[in-house]
Parts: C-alpha cells; structure tokens; sequence
C-alpha cells in the first residue's frame, strides 16, 4: 500500500507542475515570453515545449506509459535546468528560484519513477 501511495505522488506530482506551467506557456504570459525570448527562441520554443510538457503529463499519468513519460520528462525538464544553470540564472524575474525549484522536482521525481519502472524499459530490464 505504502509503495503504491508513493508511486502515485510521484507520478501526480510532476505531472501537476507541468500542466499548470501550460496555461502561462499558452497564453503568452510576460514571465514565459521573457524567458524564451532571453533563450531566443519566443514563441515556437515556449508553445513546442509547452506541447512536449502536456505529453510527457499525459504519458506519466498513464500507468502503462510511465517509463516512456518519465523519459521524456528527463529530457524536457533538463533543458529547462540548463537554461537556469548557463543562461537565465536560478531566479528569473525576481521568482526568488521557484520556476528552477520545480524543474528540480519534476527532475527528481520523473528520475525515481525511472528508477521504479526500470523493468518496463527494455535497455535496462537487466539492471
């Protein structure tokens, strides 16, 4: 019970995060558009990563899809990270680290449910 509880808050969690950063990717709110626009690349990279983040939340909702989610999230949430780390820096228009706290959480979480469904990934059943 207890493991399952877990893996539930692990897949809710990061799949909460990214569904609710839609709605400002989307609607081309100031904070997205400045910055996807200080990475050069406002508007097609916010709304294509905005689409990316509404599929990796379905896939990692989806028990059966989890691993393919949870991969994908890695990928996604990791250029995120790096853009704080090398270009916007952690705080980004005075958010005090918030938007770069939640990209580490997704990370972590999306990183653990790899770790939980490593058996469904067929490069690292053996491990």
């Amino acid at each position: 019970m207890k493991n399952r509880l877990i893996h539930w808050i692990l897949r809710v969690v990061p799949a909460v995060i990214l569904l609710q950063t839609l709605y400002f990717k989307f609607t081309g709110a100031p904070e997205s558009v400045f910055i996807f626009s200080s990475l050069g690349i406002e508007p097609y990279g916010r709304i294509g990563t905005g689409i990316a983040e509404l599929v990796v939340s379905f896939l990692i909702l989806v028990p059966r899809t989890t691993w393919i989610g949870a991969i994908l999230g890695l990928g996604v949430i990791s250029g995120a990270i790096f853009s704080h780390l090398f270009v916007l820096g952690i705080a980004v228009m005075h958010d005090g680290g918030y938007l770069f706290f939640l990209a580490v959480v997704v990370f972590v979480c999306c990183a653990l449910l790899l770790v939980i469904e490593r058996k469904k990934v067929p490069i690292l059943r053996n491990f």
